[in-house]
């Protein structure tokens, strides 16, 4: 198949003929064509609503540090940004799942939007995800030490935004069937802390944190739907949206790979973010300020998703949401209050980002209640047929994205980040050793003690048992 649209007239010509024939031969109908009538509980029900959510000139940008003197202010629109949900229904349960064109959200935020949607619409707070892109073009609703302040009139509309997508999700709902598509990208993504690393086509059941990796496979859903209703694309890849730099709004690359699918294909697909704690965007060698070369290279492994995508039988759909206690390393957080308070001059660069950031974060981090051990964030899972879904508020490195797929029970795993709440960097042991940006300032930046070295591996295995624990 050379594109989509061939692709969704052959597959719905061979069904009807199928269903038609079927019919037919039983002697239970004339030789009329069927057509679509009323859905039963057990079909799958889709929906999608998309709502435009571009920032106004003049608020800040999050993702990258600047002095309180100097903001990084929007002072143009690169390309307009959404919040998408996808809403889907079968057996009685309803759930909701959003991609929002933001850096991050604050538990808060995602707790007002839940509530109101299941006090508007009936869907329980506890299966609706709030999945930001994480792209660093646009503003932040969690806050972030000096990488972008929050705008509170900003935010308070974007809240409203997501609340009426997933109205016109539940408006558009249509019975669909499902069809899952994979494929290898080249180029689209590389590990950042290393030259050296190993990819998901080598990761087995002897694989460890000893080593670092990239996921390279890129996932489509694809909702082939009924009643004349267009059919619904999402996809999920692990890639830093983090190519622009400038003070130009927008969701980075993704905008790219929309941009592309819509013209060739007559579809405007939904992301979701995955791993991506240790990867950036392209291939190692043109990323900066250039996005194009990373979205060739995820457009092509989408429509080859696409093309080879296989019709997925959904006879469950079901959630679990928990929540995930990281525990914090306070002994380092000591060491590090200490090093201030003794030398504050000497705190001005690399860990310490520069002189004010430094002040600020020790002025806070003095007031810490030190009893406090761990943070309780958000976890949730979906079944979708054999398909799992793992949502979760961390930039994970991707060893442990790459762990729970391997590890989940399901045949198919989709480790989904930046969900409900905003942690930072859940990384392996070694980014401790080397002082690494993520293991040493990320919570600087976030506003809570570093975690300690085994946080991602005890989160991990938290996930995998939530996993397990919905397959039954």
């Amino acid at each position: 198949m050379n594109n989509l649209r061939e692709f969704e007239n052959e597959h719905k010509k061979r069904r009807r003929d199928f269903l038609y024939q079927s019919v037919a031969a039983a002697g239970i109908v004339s030789l009329s064509r069927p057509t679509w009538g009323s859905q039963s509980p057990q079909e799958l029900m889709v929906g999608e609503g998309v709502v435009d959510i571009t920032p106004p000139l003049g608020i800040e940008l999050a993702g990258f540090h600047r002095p309180l003197e100097n903001p990084r202010k929007i002072i143009s629109i690169r390309r307009k940004s959404n919040v998408r949900a996808l809403v889907l229904r079968q057996h009685g349960v309803q759930v909701a799942l959003v991609s929002l064109d933001m850096i991050a959200v604050s538990q808060e935020m995602a707790k007002r939007v839940q509530s109101e949607v299941e006090r508007r619409t009936g869907i329980p707070a506890s299966q609706i995800r709030i999945c930001a892109t994480h792209t660093h073009s646009m503003p932040t609703f969690r806050y972030l030490r000096q990488w972008g302040a929050i705008s509170p009139e900003y935010m308070r509309k974007v809240e409203g935004d997501i609340v009426r997508s997933i109205e016109l999700g539940i408006e558009d709902l249509a019975a669909a069937e499902l069809l899952l598509g994979k494929a290898q990208t080249e180029g689209a993504n590389f590990n950042r802390t290393t030259n050296v690393w190993k990819t998901d086509r080598e990761f087995d059941s002897q694989s460890t944190d000893e080593d670092r990796w990239l996921d390279t496979t890129l996932h489509t859903l694809m909702f082939k739907r009924s009643g004349g209703k267009k059919d619904l694309l999402w996809y999920h890849f692990s890639a830093h949206p983090v190519c622009y730099t400038d003070d130009l709004a927008g969701p980075d690359w993704p905008g790219l790979v929309d941009q592309m699918v819509t013209e060739s294909h007559h579809i405007s697909p939904g992301y979701l973010q995955g791993h991506i704690g240790d990867v950036n965007p392209g291939d190692g060698r043109i990323w900066i300020g250039e996005a194009q070369q990373t979205a060739t290279a995820v457009y092509k492994a989408l429509v080859s998703a696409i093309n080879g995508a296989q019709s997925i039988e959904v006879d469950v759909l079901r959630s679990l949401s928990d929540r995930s206690l990281l525990p914090f390393d306070m002994e380092l957080l000591s060491e590090q209050v200490e090093t201030y308070r003794k030398a504050p001059d000497q705190c001005a660069s690399g860990e310490w980002v520069d002189a004010a950031f430094s002040k600020e974060w020790f002025e806070a981090a003095e007031k810490w209640d030190r009893s406090k051990t761990t943070y309780s964030t958000p976890l949730s899972v979906l079944q979708l047929g054999p398909i799992g879904m793992l949502f979760h508020s961390a930039e994970l490195y991707s060893f442990y994205g790459l762990a729970l797929r391997r590890d989940s029970g399901f045949q198919h795993t989709l480790c989904v980040g930046y969900t409900d709440d905003f942690v930072g960097y859940l990384t392996d042991p070694k980014a401790y050793t080397a002082h690494e940006y993520a293991a040493v300032v990320v919570p600087k930046v976030c506003d809570v003690p570093p975690f300690k070295r085994e946080a991602a591996a005890s989160f991990t295995t938290e996930a995998n048992a939530l996993l397990k624990k919905l397959l039954g």
